[in-house]
């Protein structure tokens, strides 16, 4: 096996994700994220005459592609996992892994936007061909649009005044780069918390440019057609809106969290837990890498 230049992003809770897979060394596994490749990686040292296929929508992905007969990568969003899987003639697997973060890189590259580190086009996407960026949607979304993002994505109290403070300020000169939209809403975070604020902020609007959610859904359903009995659902969140919809799916089988009963009272669920409570990192990994502070880890088995 060879590898293509260093990996970019430091894989969080990798023991106790590839623990949490229980891998087969003949199974079949996807990684939904490739990202720079390090839980790949790591997945296959447990494989031997199995497969690996991982997905990654960003075309930056490629030039850290893994050379290897046992390994596939998709450049495609992973809500379009049953289509690939059919296409190469994959009716089930043993277990998925997705980490949900922003690689390091993608934050580390200042033209992508993800960082209000550096000056950078408004961007955000995850897909750099998709049609519409942050710089867009704060540009031409409407005061209750912007609201809602802010509100609901970002779980800001005070994104009311946030979008008043967009509209203000883009009426005199378009919001074009991640310092200008900073500038013009740092007056309304809160004491002390200004790192925290700024996150939220780009958070909602990343969520709401790449559709997160919503893909999210799609790929936790899809899992549950696809794995086979036994089979492992592995997945890395760093945010409570992300981590509520794979807690309830895991629990219940919907994003509700709710649980449906037989006629008889038999509990209808179609997985089992493997952790109870989110698995999160030790201090030591956080003081080593510090992007894996808000990292949840939940495990579920299909039955």
């Amino acid at each position: 096996m060879t590898m293509t230049n260093k990996i970019y992003h430091t894989p969080v809770l990798i023991d106790k994700c590839i623990e949490g897979l229980n891998i087969n060394p003949s199974g079949i596994y996807i990684d939904t994220t490739f990202g720079g490749g390090g839980h790949s990686r790591e997945i296959l040292k447990h494989i031997i005459t199995g497969k690996l296929i991982a997905f990654d929508q960003d075309e930056e992905a490629k030039i850290h592609t893994i050379e290897d007969e046992r390994f596939t990568l998709i450049i495609a969003n992973f809500s379009f996992l049953k289509n690939f899987l059919r296409l190469y003639n994959i009716n089930q697997v043993d277990g998925i892994f997705a980490d949900l973060g922003v690689s390091s890189h993608q934050l580390d590259s200042p033209e992508r936007g993800f960082s209000t580190r550096f000056d950078g086009t408004l961007d955000l996407r995850m897909n750099s061909k998709n049609d519409i960026t942050a710089k867009d949607i704060i540009n031409t979304y409407e005061h209750e649009e912007l609201k809602r993002i802010f509100k609901f994505y970002g779980e800001l109290n005070n994104a009311h005044l946030i979008a008043n403070a967009i509209i203000k300020n883009r009426s005199k000169k378009s919001i074009d780069t991640t310092i200008e939209l900073r500038d013009t809403v740092i007056n309304l975070c809160p004491k002390n918390k200004q790192h925290k604020f700024l996150a939220q902020i780009f958070q909602a609007l990343r969520i709401e440019v790449n559709n997160e959610l919503e893909v999210l859904k799609e790929l936790l359903m899809q899992s549950q057609e696809v794995l086979t009995k036994n089979g492992r659902l592995v997945v890395l969140s760093y945010h409570s809106l992300e981590d509520r919809l794979v807690k309830d799916f895991m629990r219940a089988g919907n994003f509700e969290g709710k649980i449906e009963e037989d006629f008889y009272g038999n509990k209808q669920v179609p997985f089992e837990l493997i952790t109870k409570k989110p698995i999160i990192p030790e201090e030591g990994e956080v003081l080593l890498n510090n992007r894996s502070r808000s990292a949840k880890l939940r495990i579920a088995q299909k039955k």
